[in-house]
Order: C-alpha cells, then structure tokens, then sequence
C-alpha cells in the first residue's frame, strides 16, 4: 500500500480553469478514481453570468487520488444546440452507475430558466443513457445528492429555487419514481447539499455561501420528517486555508470515504482570488476582470470528534488506494 500527499490545488481545469461543483467516484474496471464537475467559462466578455451557464459535465481521473488528468467532457445532449448542465451526482447502486443532473436549455445571461432534474445511467461511466426527467413538483431543481435510506428505499436532497433556495428532500424505491417529501433544512437558504455516513452517524454538508453548513441526523428520526430531524453542528471551510490557493470559503463539495481504510476527505472548490471570505489579497495575484471568476479543487481529510465533523483545511491530505 502506497500513501501519497494530495497537493494544493488538487485540481486545475487545462481547458477553461473553472471546474466547480466536483463529485468522485470510484471505477473498479479501470481501478481509478473519477471526478465529474460542472465546467464553467471564465470570460472577462461574458455577458451577464453567462459564465456559468453553457457549461459541460468535464470528467478527470486519477491512479492515486492525488494526480489528476482531464479527461474530457460528457455528451448528455437530449436536444438541439448548447444547453447548460449543473452539479452532477454521480452514485453505482447494484453494477449500474447512475448520473442525476440539472440541465437549463441554452445559455442564459441572468439567473433565469427552467432547470430539470435529468436522470442518466451508464455501465462505463462514458456512454450514458437519458432515462428521462424527474418531477419534482417544481420548475428549477438544482444540485442533487443520493443515499440509501434504512428501509432500502433511496433519498434525494436538492435545492428548490421556486422555494427560494432550500434543501428538500424526495424518496424512490426504483430511482426512476420520485416522491416529494418537502422541505428539509430550516434554518438558512443553501445550495449543493451532500449526505454521507461517518463514525456512526449520517451527515449533511451543504454551502450556504459563508463555509459548508455541517448537520447530523438525529438517530431517532431517520424516517420521519420534521425541523428536528437534523442538529446543525459547527461549520467548515468558513476560513482561508495556509495552503496554496486555498483561499475563500470551500464551495459545494463532496465526500468520499475510502472503503480501504474508512479515511473520508471532502473535495470541493473555492475562488482563491475573489476573497469572498474578506481575506486580504496576497502579493502577486492576478487581477485581470476574469481573475475572481477562476475556480480550482482542492481536498481535506475529515473525521469525527466528539459527535462534530472536524476539518483541518491547513493540513494536507494524504490518501491511499492501494
């Protein structure tokens, strides 16, 4: 077993250096890990925030979790001309991959648009196949995240922009038909939420924009939905790191645990130039227009400490794969 130090940034996008929203995923035939992520545009002639939508799904893959390599980008085309593709969820439940993604038909230059939840499944993590869209009782779902739940049936968490920006939750026995459930977290608006199981406890990190946003579930009220079903904890990733271009609040993120040695790292994206956290320009940024629209990924290790998620963003991660 080889253990190797993650470097800062983890991950820069060659092409358009706006990769954000990041998921990874292991592929056992290739014996690498995955990363699917929204490829934004930085562009000091976008019109609007344009920026961020005519965006592809890119994909990166890495031998050791630490070294990555663009890889390309993925046809999910469902119609004619360019269209906009957010914040995939990529999950393999029993042999099948499965993709969950927001899609906005072409490319607006303000907040607008319809977004749809598509539903994706692939055997290669290439060659994907629309299964169709999902309803879920509302015009503009972003973000998805997907767990199995105690029963066998499976939860989705997204943000709803018809309510405004909140976390709500939909349940499936197939993945193919959705149930809304309604609303989930009530304490902030949020994007981007991800849910996973450490040490003994399910957790939901999601970004409200000031850091991640940290919630436990409340042992006694997995199948029940109220305003106590999670206890919000301290949050994470609300301060600069020392490490390079690790500035500005960690951005939508996601969490991986290496079935190997349960270590867990979180992997998510931060503008190191946009100092969205008020932190002081360092000597020798860039500071061309499009200089805060750049994006990179970065990762940490995670773990459990009397009942809170802790996060040294300071410390870099090692990682072990084989």
């Amino acid at each position: 077993m080889v253990e190797v130090t993650v470097p800062s940034p983890m991950y820069e996008d060659p092409i358009t250096g706006g990769p954000t929203d990041p998921t990874v995923i292991w592929n056992d035939d290739e014996q690498r890990m995955y990363m699917f992520y929204t490829q934004r545009r930085p562009n000091p002639h976008a019109v609007g925030v344009s920026w961020v939508h005519g965006t592809s799904i890119a994909v990166a893959s890495s031998y050791d979790g630490a070294h990555w390599l663009y890889r390309g980008m993925l046809d999910l085309a469902i119609e004619p001309g360019l269209n906009t593709f957010w914040a995939p969820e990529v999950v393999e439940i029993n042999g099948t991959y499965h993709m969950f993604v927001s899609m906005i038909q072409g490319v607006p230059t303000d907040w607008s648009g319809r977004s749809r939840m598509l539903h994706y499944t692939s055997h290669n993590l290439w060659h994907w196949t629309c299964e169709g869209e999902i309803d879920l009782n509302s015009n503009r779902v972003i973000d998805p995240c997907i767990a199995s739940e105690p029963d066998g049936s499976y939860s989705m968490w997204y943000k709803d922009e018809d309510l405004d920006g909140v976390t709500c939750r939909a349940s499936s026995d197939d993945l193919i038909h959705w149930t809304v459930v309604g609303q989930e977290i009530f304490d902030c608006h949020q994007e981007g939420p991800n849910v996973f199981d450490l040490g003994g406890y399910r957790w939901m990190i999601s970004d409200y924009w000031h850091g991640l946003a940290v919630y436990r579930q409340n042992n006694d009220e997995k199948n029940t939905h109220d305003i106590h079903r999670w206890t919000r904890c301290p949050d994470i990733l609300n301060h600069p790191s020392t490490r390079n271009r690790d500035q500005g609040f960690g951005h939508h993120a996601d969490i991986w645990v290496n079935p190997r040695d349960e270590h867990a790292y979180i992997v998510y994206f931060c503008h190191p130039y946009a100092h969205d956290d008020s932190s002081t320009r360092l000597t020798g940024e860039p500071t061309d227009p499009t200089a805060a629209q750049l994006s990179v990924v970065q990762m940490a290790e995670l773990s459990v400490e009397h009942d809170v998620i802790v996060c040294d963003r300071n410390a870099a991660p090692t990682i072990t794969l084989y």
